[in-house]
C-alpha cells in the first residue's frame, strides 16, 4: 500500500471514530447484529470502530487525537466538491464575524487550484490591478513564506496588512519561464459595485459591473438614470470578470430590466428546504433600447444569473465568451465544537431550465488532472443540451452561460505583459505629471517625442526590447500612456474611455450596435451566426 492510500485509509478511519466515538460499543453489536446489512450505516460503524480501536492499540507512535480529527474531517469532506469546507472554531469565528475598522488589502479574487493559489480576477482600481497582475496567476509566495499548499485563509491572512504597508509577491505565470515579483503597497479596499459609466460616441450606453454587493442595484438605478437623461439609444452591461456577490441584487439588477412577478432563478436540492423560486418584485420603467451584456470565463455566480437572465427573457443578447459556471449554493451550518460547516446543498437553475453549474470546474478546483480533451468534451456536451427563451430563442446548457455571438480578447504581447508588469506605464505618468504640473489637455496625442522619451525611460529601468516587440505593441503603448497620463489628471473613467480601442469585444459590441438599432434585429443576427 503506496503512502496516499495509507493517508486515506487512515483518515477514512478517523472520520467514523468521528462520529461514533461515543456509542463504540453500541454499533459494535450492531454490527453483530446486522452484519448481513453491508449497506447498513450502523453495520459500517462497528466495522470502522473495530479497525478503528485496533489503529489505537497498536499503531507505532502516538496518535495525536485533534490532528486526526481536523484531517479525517478534511479527508472526508475532500470526496465531495471545493466549496464544501470545515472551520474549525477561531476560523469559523472569523468567517462569520463582521472585520470591523478598515484593513490594508492588495485587491486580488482567489481560489486554490490544486496545491496553489490562484488569481481569479484583480479586483479593478485596487494594487493589484494597477501592477498588471492578472486572471490564473499562481502566487508561490508573500514575501518569504511560501503559499505552495497553503488554504485560501492562510493566503489572504499573509497579504492583508496595515495600510501604507508593503509586501512582496512572487508570481508563477503560465507561459512565462521565471517567477516574477511584485511589490505592492496595501490600501484600504473600498469596492464600487459600479466603479464607472458613460455615454459612447455612438449614442450607447456604457456600464461597468465588478460584483454585486448590496449597493448594486441603487448604484445601477442612479446610472440608468443618469444614461437615460442624455438620450441613449442602446446599452452594454459589462460583467467580465465579475466573480458575482450577493443573489438577491443579481435578481433585483435583472428585474431592472424586465418587470415585477417573473422568475429569474431557482435553487434545486436535495432536501426540501434547498428549494427556492427568486422572482422579481418592483414595478420599473420599460426599456425598449437594444441591450448588450458582455461576459467572459471569469464571469461567474451571480453575474452568470444576471446574464443568463437577461439573455432567457430576451432583454438582452450576451457575446464573449463561455462563463465560469460557479452555480452552487452553500449553507453554513454550527457545529458542537464551536465551529462550522460550508455545505454545497442546492444549484442554480435559471428560467429556461438551465443549470448554471460546470461540473468539471470542481475537478480543476480539487487539483484532479482535467485534460484539455476532457474540457472539450465537456463543451461539446453542453452544446448539445437545448433549451428555450421566452420568445423560443435556442439557447444552450449544462454549465456556464453559452454567448449568443462568441468573440474572444485579443491577446497581450509578452513585451506589453512586462511593461504592465513592471508598471512602467504608472510609474511614467507619475513622473510626467508631476513635471508639467498635472496639467493636461483630455484630447491630446502621444506623439514621437512622447514615446521615445517613454522607450528611454524603460530602458532605463533595464526593460529590453527588439524592434519586433516594437512594432507589434506599438498602438497598445500609446494608447496605454494616454490612459495612464489621462487618469493622472482626470480620473478612471476618462482614463479607460481613452483605452476602448484596445477592447475587441467591446468594440465588437460597439459595432453590432451600429447595425443593428433594435433587439430583434440583434437577435436575427445572432441566430445566424450559431446554426448548429
Amino acid at each position: 500500500m503506496n503512502y496516499k492510500k495509507q493517508r486515506r485509509a487512515i483518515i477514512t478511519i478517523v472520520v467514523v471514530w468521528i462520529l461514533s466515538a461515543t456509542m463504540l460499543f453500541t454499533a459494535t453489536s450492531l454490527f453483530a447484529q446486522n452484519k448481513s446489512s453491508g449497506s447498513d450505516l450502523y453495520s459500517q460503524l462497528g466495522l470502522f470502530s473495530e479497525v478503528l480501536q485496533k489503529l489505537k492499540q497498536n499503531y507505532v507512535t502516538e496518535l495525536k487525537d485533534e490532528e486526526l480529527i481536523k484531517a479525517a474531517i478534511n479527508g472526508m469532506l475532500s470526496s465531495t466538491d471545493p466549496h464544501t469546507t470545515y472551520f474549525p472554531k477561531e476560523e469559523f469565528e472569523e468567517f462569520t464575524t463582521s472585520t470591523k475598522g478598515s484593513f490594508g488589502g492588495l485587491g486580488i479574487q482567489i481560489d486554490k487550484i490544486g496545491d496553489y493559489i490562484t488569481v481569479i480576477s484583480p479586483i479593478e482600481g485596487t494594487p493589484a490591478y494597477k501592477m498588471g497582475i492578472t486572471t490564473g496567476d499562481r502566487i508561490i509566495k508573500v514575501d518569504d513564506i511560501s503559499l505552495i499548499g497553503a488554504s485560501t485563509d492562510e493566503a489572504i491572512k499573509h497579504m492583508r496588512g496595515e495600510v501604507g504597508t508593503t509586501v512582496t509577491i512572487t508570481i508563477s505565470r503560465p507561459g512565462v519561464e521565471k517567477p516574477l515579483e511584485f511589490t505592492l503597497t496595501r490600501e484600504v479596499i473600498k469596492i464600487k459595485s459600479i466603479p464607472y459609466y458613460f455615454k459612447l460616441d455612438n449614442g450607447a450606453g456604457y456600464i461597468r459591473i465588478t460584483q454585486f454587493n448590496e449597493n448594486t442595484v441603487q448604484e445601477l438605478r442612479n446610472a440608468l438614470n443618469t444614461l437615460e437623461n442624455e438620450g441613449i439609444r442602446a446599452l452594454i452591461i459589462d460583467l467580465r470578470w465579475n466573480p458575482g456577490g450577493l443573489l438577491d441584487q443579481a435578481v433585483d439588477t435583472v428585474n431592472e430590466f424586465i418587470g415585477p412577478n417573473k422568475l429569474v432563478v431557482e435553487t434545486k436540492g436535495r432536501i426540501p428546504t434547498s428549494n427556492r423560486q427568486y422572482f422579481t418584485r418592483y414595478n420599473t420603467k420599460s426599456r425598449n433600447y437594444p441591450i448588450i451584456v458582455l461576459v467572459n470565463e471569469a464571469s461567474a455566480s451571480a453575474s452568470e444569473i444576471f446574464a443568463g437572465s437577461m439573455q432567457d427573457w430576451d432583454k438582452g443578447l450576451v457575446i464573449g465568451k463561455p462563463t465560469f459556471g460557479k452555480g452552487s449554493v452553500q449553507q453554513l451550518i454550527p457545529l458542537m465544537n464551536g465551529g462550522g460547516l460550508k455545505v454545497t446543498t442546492a444549484y442554480y437553475y435559471i428560467k429556461s431550465g438551465r443549470c448554471i453549474h460546470k461540473n468539471i470546474n470542481d475537478k480543476i478546483l480539487l487539483g484532479k488532472e482535467v485534460t484539455e480533451k476532457d474540457q472539450e468534451a465537456e463543451k461539446e456536451k453542453n452544446l448539445q443540451q437545448v433549451y428555450y427563451t421566452v420568445n423560443k430563442r435556442i439557447v444552450y446548457g449544462g454549465g456556464g452561460i453559452t454567448p449568443d455571438i462568441e468573440v474572444d480578447a485579443d491577446l497581450m504581447t509578452n513585451f506589453g505583459m512586462e511593461l504592465r508588469r513592471q508598471n512602467a506605464f504608472f510609474n511614467f505618468a507619475v513622473d510626467y505629471m508631476v513635471e508639467h504640473q498635472h496639467k493636461l489637455d483630455k484630447n491630446f496625442v502621444v506623439t514621437d517625442e512622447l514615446m521615445n522619451r517613454f522607450l528611454n525611460y524603460v530602458e532605463d529601468k533595464g526593460i529590453s526590447y527588439t524592434q519586433a516587440d516594437l512594432d507589434s505593441t506599438d498602438t497598445y503603448i500609446r494608447t496605454m500612456l494616454k490612459s495612464e497620463l489621462i487618469r493622472n489628471v482626470y480620473g478612471d473613467t476618462e482614463a479607460y474611455k481613452a483605452s476602448i480601442n484596445l477592447d475587441k469585444q467591446l468594440q465588437t459590441a460597439i459595432n453590432l450596435l451600429n447595425k443593428y438599432p433594435s433587439m430583434d434585429a440583434l437577435f436575427d443576427y445572432a441566430a445566424t451566426q450559431n446554426k448548429r
